[in-house]
């Protein structure tokens, strides 16, 4: 029987499943942090960074904390989608003959999609509907996937040879993009001693699925004020370039701006970290603290934004500054 989840536990499992993860990776705090959010909130994680910052080691750890079923998917140019959903398999028992589904490494509560943008875009879509529906059709077979159910991708920036950019529908889907920055000097001299020495460091198993999904039900319980609800049905509109609302550089730099996944996010991110923080109701500045997280990867740049060089987190933090809380507010020209 699943125990009961209140605001206080929920805070405390959060706090001991980073200070596990910490044990293991150096700095990155808001990263952890944002993939703890969306992980509470049911939502897949896209993490970009160039190889070698510990994207992967990030998602390992959290699938040895979680104790959930972990699978790794290499994604590589030659990988098929077969090769991620599984396939039907011809099989002779007892003189008959009969085709039986394989399930494929995507059947599992925490999937590692490690270099996503390494493979074709065909194979890269297969995860779609995985990722929107918790289920996978096979040969006109629906099978559903177990819950818990999260994809965590990672992939390098696109301009690095041999990569394909995510198809649009794809990148949508995932609830936060997080960016892993180069660590400082005294944190990568700690991130040295602590994989050259003769112990690597050891975790400890938190929480299970069932406190998992315990711990979303209660995330999404949280109650969100009309006004906050408002602000961020704001925050999206004006991400529009032909928005009223939107900034001059958004309507200058931006061709498509966020879905409503980019609200629904928001709002589920702000409940999470709420709680985190202690409160049972989502401010502002939960909302705030999340958008980077949650729009980034929903801005979709003109020709002008991508000559000029203008990052996603530059328009978000535009938004935010000219985005006013309260509604009846005019912004500063």
């Amino acid at each position: 029987m699943t125990e009961s989840i209140t605001p206080d536990l929920f805070q405390e499992y959060a706090n001991r499943i980073e200070q596990e993860v910490g044990k293991v990776i150096v700095g990155q705090r808001q990263v952890v942090r944002h993939v703890m959010i969306a992980l509470l909130a049911s939502g897949h994680v896209l993490l970009e960074g160039v190889p070698g910052l510990g994207k992967t080691v990030l998602i390992h750890t959290l699938g040895q904390v979680l104790r959930l079923k972990f699978s790794r998917i290499q994604f590589t140019p030659d990988l098929m989608p077969a090769d991620i959903t599984g396939t039907e398999i011809l099989v002779d028992q007892d003189g008959q003959r009969s085709f039986r589904f394989r399930p494929g490494p995507v059947f599992a509560n925490l999937i590692l999609a490690d270099e996503i943008n390494r493979a074709t875009p065909k194979t890269q879509s297969a995860l779609l509907q995985a990722m929107q529906e918790a289920s996978v059709t096979v040969a006109d077979v629906t099978h559903p996937l177990e819950l818990p159910f999260f994809v965590l991708a990672t992939q390098n920036p696109i301009e690095m040879e041999g990569t394909y950019p995510l198809p649009e529908a794809q990148v949508d889907r995932f609830f936060f993009k997080v960016d892993v920055r180069y660590p400082t000097t005294d944190e990568l001299d700690l991130i040295l001693e602590r994989t050259t020495g003769q112990e690597l460091p050891m975790v400890h198993q938190v929480i299970d699925g069932k406190t998992m999904l315990a711990m979303q039900a209660l995330a999404r319980a949280v109650p969100i004020a009309s006004h906050v609800r408002d602000y961020i049905a704001r925050l999206v509109v004006a991400s529009h370039p032909d928005s009223e609302l939107a900034p001059p550089r958004v309507s200058r730099f931006v061709r498509y701006g966020a879905s409503p996944r980019g609200g629904q996010a928001l709002i589920l991110g702000g409940k999470v970290r709420a709680l985190l923080s202690g409160r049972q109701n989502v401010a502002f500045e939960d909302v705030q603290s999340v958008a980077p997280a949650a729009l980034r990867h929903r801005l979709l740049f003109n020709f002008d934004g991508i000559a000029e060089g203008i990052t996603p987190d530059d328009l978000v933090s535009e938004l935010l500054e000219h985005v006013p809380e309260e509604a009846h507010k005019v912004p500063q020209a």
